[in-house]
């Protein structure tokens, strides 16, 4: 009987072994489990915060290319305002790219001999942005740069009585700045028109003073000038725009086109195929 005892004792200690080896195991593959769990939720959940938000795309730029400065104003326009210009065609301002920059000028006095003389002096500027998804869209761009524009020239070295107002009907917006200026001894009249069209800003200014006598030439006749000429500038950068598309149908007109064709085709085939044998056909009476 003592020996029985422990014989079973140990015989039942060996039997709980696997028991708790089992209790053991399903409590190990739980938690790895579990883990794995943690660690998908963690990495998921700092991607998602990693991830930037997709940012909308920029309004694309209404106008590509711009037009020849020396040609943006009308001959007779230039001829009125530029009496005697030395250079009829202009003179053009030099740009690494004049599909984003251009500009043109005019000078001429009028020499009207013991009367005095006039003189005058007209230039016009343009200026294209692109739109970027990382600056904006050109017209964002344009319209940032437009009121840089008009500050400085509100801000001119020299200018006397400067005041600005704004110019309607040329392009999206516009502002007239005018002011007086004394240089070589002699009183100008200056008038600027900073206006914007679309995503390109247009700078023209016109300026003149009487020499040897001749009178300085009235305020308003400058600023009349100035905002005639720009409204020129500005109608040939989207008359530019439209020669583009002209040149350059859309997708659609095209698809039109085919279509158009297609049933051209289609109908000259079948008047082929319904035409009658000669004799067949209906004599004459």
């Amino acid at each position: 009987m003592h020996r029985s005892a422990p014989r079973l004792s140990r015989i039942l200690a060996c039997a709980a072994v696997p028991v708790m080896l089992v209790a053991v195991g399903c409590s190990s593959d739980s938690g790895s489990g579990s883990d794995a769990e943690k660690k998908a939720g963690s990495s998921s959940s700092s991607d998602s915060a990693g991830a930037e938000p997709t940012k909308p795309a920029v309004e694309p730029a209404k106008f590509t290319d711009l037009p020849d400065a020396c040609t943006s104003i009308a001959k007779n326009t230039v001829k009125d305002l530029v009496p005697d210009a030395k250079k009829k065609g202009g003179t053009a301002g030099r740009s690494s790219d004049l599909a984003v920059r251009g500009s043109c000028s005019w000078n001429g006095l009028d020499d009207k001999g013991v009367k005095g003389s006039q003189y005058r002096w007209l230039s016009v500027a343009f200026t294209r942005f692109d739109s970027d998804q990382s600056l904006g869209s050109g017209a964002a761009r344009a319209t940032e740069d437009y009121t840089k524009q008009v500050a400085k020239e509100k801000a001119s070295e020299g200018a006397q009585k400067a005041a600005a107002a704004a110019a309607p009907g040329i392009g999206d917006e516009a502002t007239a700045i005018t002011y007086k200026l004394n240089k070589t001894d002699e009183d100008f009249e200056y008038a600027t028109v900073v206006a914007r069209t679309g995503n390109v800003v247009v700078t023209l200014t016109y300026n003149g003073a009487g020499y040897a006598g001749a009178k300085t030439p009235s305020a308003a006749d400058i600023l009349k000038g100035a905002q005639k000429a720009a409204k020129e500038a500005v109608g040939k950068v989207d008359a530019t725009a439209g020669a583009g598309a002209e040149a350059s149908p859309s997708a659609g007109d095209a698809k039109k086109d085919d279509k158009k064709e297609e049933k051209k085709d289609d109908k000259n085939g079948d008047e082929k195929g319904s035409e009658k044998p000669s004799s067949e056909a209906t004599p004459k009476s």
